[in-house]
């Protein structure tokens, strides 16, 4: 099997580090879902003017909330991917972006409400609020150097945060465009929990360009039951199959972790009728710098 094509450019990595963040401060933080929506997800935008912090799409940053835990001591860090592009949120600003849903639940045992720190301190910043940040951290969940390469970016929730800075650096912001086939899989609860929307239907008119929505509580796979996005790529894995015997297919996946399970039952049937074992298959494919999964 070929390889992936090597990266050229130099990859910043922990710029910043927890004992010496850098001292970011908000700019906008815009709510994505409506009010109605059970999910309040925000896209959360930090100035970076003064600092030394550089990045690629694929990475992620530290954000280090303020204040201490239970045990008196300062909140650790909690990753996030980015969800801009190098160029900054809206190209040509020193900024990053990131997309947050506030994490609130009922304790199990207690019945008590319980926020996560950090995201809720992200989602209810104010312009020129101070924010500790870290990173840039991670080499392995980035673009390829390839133009003509085919690109399969699966996502659920704000799992689609790194997908929309790819987007928007190879549609956008890369010289010359993006020539290979690009192929977005994004599950969500309801049809108002699509984030970036608006996104999409800018280029839903590019003939290489082509997103298939995951409904759980709106849409039926074929057994009459919820829609997840694993559903939907068993849908479409005969032409997915196809894509990888080309050996210029990256595929991404990013969002809640468990979705793994059914995504590679339905690359096993393929596979298996293709006489071949999709765990051999997969393996050589992650070896080789093609398949990439960032879960959690």
């Amino acid at each position: 099997m070929a390889h992936a094509t090597v990266r050229t450019e130099a990859i910043s990595v922990n710029t910043y580090r927890p004992n010496a963040p850098f001292k970011g401060k908000a700019l906008r933080v815009e709510r994505l879902t409506p009010d109605e929506s059970p999910n309040d997800v925000r896209h959360v935008v930090m100035d970076l003017a003064d600092g030394d912090l550089q990045y690629l799409e694929g990475q992620s940053i530290g954000i280090i909330p303020p204040g201490l835990d239970a045990k008196g001591k300062p909140h650790k860090l909690r990753l996030y991917s980015i969800a801009s592009t190098r160029t900054g949120d809206e190209g040509g600003e020193r900024s990053v972006a990131l997309c947050v849903k506030r994490v609130v639940y009922i304790h199990p045992e207690t019945k008590e409400e319980v926020r996560g720190v950090a995201s809720n301190f992200l989602c209810d910043l104010k312009p020129d609020d101070e924010v500790l940040i870290t990173g840039p951290v991670g080499k392995n969940f980035l673009l390829p150097e390839d133009p003509t390469a085919n690109l399969v970016l699966i996502a659920t929730g704000t799992g689609i945060a790194p997908f929309r800075a790819f987007l928007k650096h190879i549609f956008e912001e890369r010289p010359g465009g993006w020539q290979g086939q690009v192929w977005v899989f994004f599950g969500v609860q309801t049809s108002t929990d699509v984030l970036y929307e608006d996104l999409y239907k800018q280029y839903e008119h590019l003939p290489n360009f082509r997103i298939s929505l995951a409904v759980s509580r709106e849409q039926k796979n074929k057994k009459g039951e919820k829609m997840y996005v694993q559903n939907r790529i068993a849908e479409h894995v005969d032409e997915l199959w196809s894509w990888l015997q080309q050996g210029n297919t990256y595929t991404y996946i990013c969002g809640l972790r468990g979705m793994e399970t059914g995504i590679d039952a339905a690359y096993a049937e393929v596979a298996q009728q293709a006489g071949q074992e999709w765990s051999k298959v997969q393996y050589d494919l992650k070896q080789a710098g093609f398949w990439h999964v960032e879960t959690y």
